[in-house]
């Protein structure tokens, strides 16, 4: 199962924890972090076998770095300290992966992310379609929580989480968890010599919490159990999950080509399910847009972005990123989708080309009403 889950994935995206980044909180390790980028860079190009692939980096150790840069020996409580730990050490940190992935010719994008982010259904949109741009771009986002500004009611709590969340938002195929342990054991092999590993399991599989117990490094918040939660939050957007030994040689690039290394935790829905399913049955819609014949067509038929040309319509009140009807001539619902333009704007937009928006809104957020990527079909 490995072997076909990363080999046929496009999107991946891929977390490294801060006692790697940081080699046991010493210090960034310029070494791993060169390795890693040399990888990601073979993956975007496609080489070593396969196709090209877009990945998205997730990588903590600001904080520990940032620990390093102050002489600081254990990591504080108090959360102003982490704030200020992570404010040194985020500038440290962009600037060694912006350093190695220009080594390997390639651009790379930093982006700071926290909960609130992500809970907010038009920062949400946002976050998506930079970071989706930036994929098109072929461009290396190099994902962190924003420690600086985070509160404990808004931070992901550990980067594990943060690496599913933006698998989700991403959508992405896989996710990796790089970390310094070859994968799952049935209990913690440092204490039970009698631990089996784990080589694919269901993510989500409650037998698996009972296997991961047990703390993170003194330097990370994470352990395996936050591993395990991680995966099985990525399941419910169809991405799998691989947890693998961070300093394996030439990890990514060998899981790709098929290879069996750490452990897979399979999401039992495909993707393009999940998505369907999140959209049509767990959102409440806050309006709708009427489209014309051909639009209807061009949507149902050839799989088309919604372009406001083909708006005659717009009912309720809906912000951008809420999840919105699209109907036909007749009244009936064909699609549902994330509005990339509030319901106010919708109005002004109908049978206008984007070439007009700009002047009738000021701005220009997308040149779609919603995006192919965020919608899908509801009748045939």
């Amino acid at each position: 199962m490995v072997s076909s889950v990363l080999r046929d994935a496009r999107r991946i995206v891929v977390k490294v924890g801060s006692s790697l980044v940081t080699n046991e909180g010493r210090g960034l390790d310029e070494t791993a972090i060169g390795e890693w980028s040399r990888q990601l860079a073979a993956l975007v190009r496609g080489e070593g076998g396969g196709s090209p692939r877009e990945v998205v980096m997730v990588s903590s150790g600001a904080i520990a770095e940032g620990m390093k840069r102050l002489g600081w020996t254990a990591r504080p409580q108090e959360i102003h300290e982490l704030q200020a730990a992570a404010a040194v050490g985020q500038m440290g940190l962009a600037q060694m992966y912006e350093t190695k992935l220009r080594e390997q010719g390639m651009g790379s994008a930093q982006v700071l992310l926290t909960h609130a982010d992500l809970a907010d259904r038009e920062r949400y949109l946002n976050a998506r379609s930079t970071l989706l741009t930036l994929l098109r771009l072929g461009v290396v986002p190099v994902i962190n929580e924003n420690d600086t500004v985070v509160t404990d009611e808004i931070k992901f709590g550990d980067n594990d989480t943060l690496g599913a969340l933006v698998a989700n938002l991403v959508e992405a195929d896989a996710l990796v968890i790089l970390t310094d342990q070859k994968g799952l054991y049935t209990a913690d092999p440092r204490k039970n010599l009698a631990a089996q590993f784990v080589h694919e399991a269901q993510a989500g599989d409650p037998a698996l919490e009972a296997m991961a117990g047990g703390a993170g490094s003194s330097i990370g918040k994470g352990g395996m159990i936050t591993k395990i939660l991680a995966a099985k939050r990525a399941a419910g957007s169809g991405a799998s999950t691989v947890i693998a030994w961070g300093r394996e040689e030439n990890v990514l690039v060998r899981l790709v080509q098929g290879e069996a290394l750490g452990t897979l935790l399979v999401a039992q829905t495909a993707k393009t399910q999940a998505r369907k399913q999140w959209m049509a049955d767990h959102l409440q819609m806050r309006g709708a847009v009427v489209v014309d014949a051909g639009a209807a067509a061009k949507l149902r038929d050839e799989g088309k972005s919604l372009l406001p040309i083909g708006m005659t319509g717009v009912e309720g009140d809906f912000s951008r990123g809420e999840v919105i009807a699209v109907r036909d001539p007749s009244g009936r619902e064909i699609a549902r989708g994330l509005a990339n333009y509030a319901s106010a704007e919708a109005r002004l937009l109908c049978r206008k080309p984007s070439s007009e928006f700009e002047k009738l809104l000021g701005y220009v957020a997308e040149s779609e009403m919603v995006h192919r990527d965020n919608l899908v079909l509801t009748a045939g």
